[in-house]
């Protein structure tokens, strides 16, 4: 048995909750699509999306970029946060309003009030990127949630347990479909396999991920 099959579907429009404190809101992001899409290119002229090396050496299949106070970056020395772009030297753009918005009403609509993200995670999938299991902790706050957010192809979410060796649940999804955990389910491994399906007629063949936190 799946762990989803441990939770009941969520009603049209209403959060799917896929652990204690987890959930699914499907299409939420969909009514600011525009919005955040121009915000994306705006970003990407700034601070442009790249393939970074991670502490072992290896080059990441999915392009990444940050807006926000902080932006997450990995070299051979290893993942941290910083407040400048290291390809630029200048700090990284400001977070959009639709952005801030957007994962301030997705945290509250899963249960967690009061989300101030300073820190928005970009990544790109093209075809055959992935991201491998793995635990969001180079935060200082873990009080506070982790906004997820889905644009263009479909892709397979991978969320496990707080060891690497958990069950896996495996959870297609969709543009504009958002994920939020938090509380005990904060520190649970997750990951994304490679974008699959149709092309999306907006974004192409590729997804981009959304990633809100507090870091700082």
């Amino acid at each position: 048995m799946s762990t989803l099959d441990l939770f009941h579907s969520a009603a049209p429009g209403e959060p799917e909750r896929i652990g204690p404190c987890a959930f699914v809101l499907h299409g939420y992001a969909l009514s600011q699509e525009q919005a955040l899409l121009s915000a994306i290119a705006g970003i990407e002229d700034r601070a442009p999306f790249r393939r970074m090396v991670t502490p072992g050496g290896l080059t990441m299949s999915a392009a990444l970029t940050n807006c926000g106070a902080l932006g997450w970056t990995t070299d051979r020395r290893g993942y941290l946060y910083t407040a400048a772009d290291p390809d630029s030297g200048r700090p990284w753009p400001d977070m959009p309003q639709a952005f801030a918005m957007l994962a301030r009403t997705a945290a509250a609509a899963a249960g967690f009030r009061d989300f101030e993200p300073d820190a928005c995670l970009m990544n790109r999938y093209a075809s055959g990127a992935r991201m491998s299991l793995h635990q969001d902790k180079n935060e200082r706050d873990f009080g506070a949630p982790i906004v997820s957010v889905s644009l263009g192809m479909s892709a397979t979410f991978l969320f496990g347990g707080l060891a690497r060796s958990d069950r896996v649940m495996k959870l297609l999804l969709h543009h504009g479909d958002v994920v939020v955990w938090g509380g005990e389910d904060r520190l649970r491994y997750h990951g994304v396999l490679a974008p699959e399906g149709a092309t999306h007629p907006l974004l192409g063949d590729c997804r981009i991920n959304l990633t809100f936190r507090k870091a700082g």
